[in-house]
């Protein structure tokens, strides 16, 4: 499951979104915004998504990414108690914190908790040693992900994403970040929709107000310093036909907590009000199964190793043409998972997207008689 998303991330973001182009863009009140269906995986608006900006806590989401692949992977437990560094209990005092104390060890699943909803930049820091073993080995773990993730325009110096030169990303990066953190990992992603969080009989709630407002939005996360502004990533689901369909929004540098609040509220409606995500085809599912020279077998059934989705602006549906190109003609041997051609969505003569088409079985040489007699057929075409 972890590599179908992270290969679906890595590929959806760059899928043509000429249909979205249809249809005007809200206007945003931010420095940097992207809305990204995370179902098809189609970006549907953006504004200067790829301008290196400060991540701010939205740095966290990987930090709490790569905590839960090591307790997932069982090089940590949930239950584990750890202990606090004078280094983690000393970061910022200005800034959000959950207030662990050195005198206590605290439980790893406290941490995470602390991380996410109440954004303690303390316990950024005491996950980051837990991991790695100090903060600046797990900032290479971050950058590493990061590069594994194809966040092209990323890098991470700490693990809370407090201010620092070396810390950067852009609205793009964060998008995929964020859909990452979603699919990956779902037995810790039910954290994002937590409101309130207690620890050391402080409560604190989180600071993304869309879980009050939007009964759909179940994360993701906040960020804000004076150099960043405030920033909001969020995500909602909401039904589509016989299924549910998810929107990521992306606003960076907004003047205000209630302005990252509504302006991220109206990329999300304008993008359910305005879209609808239609299934073409299914995994596994045989798109053609075209015929296979010098081979063990005659034909080949060819399609996706995922569910393929692609999103179109309200009353298109019925219009799109699937228009399927192949590598003719096929000879043996075609590996499975092989690319053999393109899938091209067209909407009244134009292409809107393309995908790649793959084989979905092996198929192997045939005899050398099969070969050879296929070979005179060939030439005989």
């Amino acid at each position: 499951m972890k590599k179908l998303f992270a290969a679906l991330a890595a590929s959806a973001l760059s899928l043509s979104c000429a249909f979205a182009q249809s249809v005007p863009a809200p206007t945003i009140d931010a420095k940097s915004w992207l809305l990204l269906d995370a179902t098809s995986g189609q970006v549907l608006a953006s504004h200067e998504p790829d301008m290196r900006i400060e991540p701010a806590s939205l740095a966290k989401l990987m930090t709490a990414y790569l905590a839960s692949a090591a307790i997932k992977e069982k090089r940590l437990d949930a239950n584990q108690m750890v202990n606090v560094s004078v280094r983690a209990w000393k970061v910022d005092k200005s800034s959000s914190k959950m207030f662990i104390d050195p005198a206590t060890p605290v439980k790893v699943n406290d941490l995470l908790y602390g991380l996410i909803i109440q954004s303690g930049n303390d316990s950024a820091v005491a996950l980051a040693e837990a991991v790695a073993g100090t903060e600046d080995a797990f900032a290479a773990l971050m950058n590493r992900e990061a590069e594994r993730m194809g966040m092209k325009s990323t890098h991470f110096v700490n693990a809370h994403g407090l201010p620092d030169p070396g810390n950067y990303s852009t609205a793009r990066d964060l998008a995929t970040l964020a859909t990452h953190v979603v699919y990956d990992h779902p037995e810790d992603y039910k954290i994002y929709s937590i409101k309130e969080y207690t620890y050391n009989n402080i409560k604190q709630q989180n600071r993304n107000r869309l879980l009050w407002l939007d009964p759909t939005v179940d994360g993701l996360k906040t960020g804000h310093t004076s150099s960043a502004g405030y920033c909001l990533i969020s995500t909602a689901h909401r039904p589509s036909g016989n299924s549910d369909r998810r929107l990521i929004s992306v606003v960076i540098g907004t003047p205000s907590d209630q302005v990252r609040t509504q302006e991220s509220q109206k990329l999300l409606n304008w993008g359910f009000q305005n879209f609808d995500t239609v299934k073409l085809y299914a995994k596994g599912q045989a798109v053609q199964t075209p015929q296979v020279w010098k081979g063990s077998q005659n034909t080949v059934k060819i399609g996706f190793t995922h569910d393929v989705y692609v999103t179109v602006p309200k009353g298109i549906a019925d219009k799109m043409k699937p228009v399927l190109e192949r590598k003719d003609p096929l000879i043996a041997p075609v590996n499975q998972n092989s690319k053999v051609g393109t899938l091209k969505v067209m909407v009244d003569g134009k292409q809107q997207s393309e995908l790649p088409v793959v084989a979905l079985e092996q198929v192997n040489q045939a005899s050398i008689f099969g070969r050879a007699w296929d070979s005179v057929r060939l030439m005989m075409k």
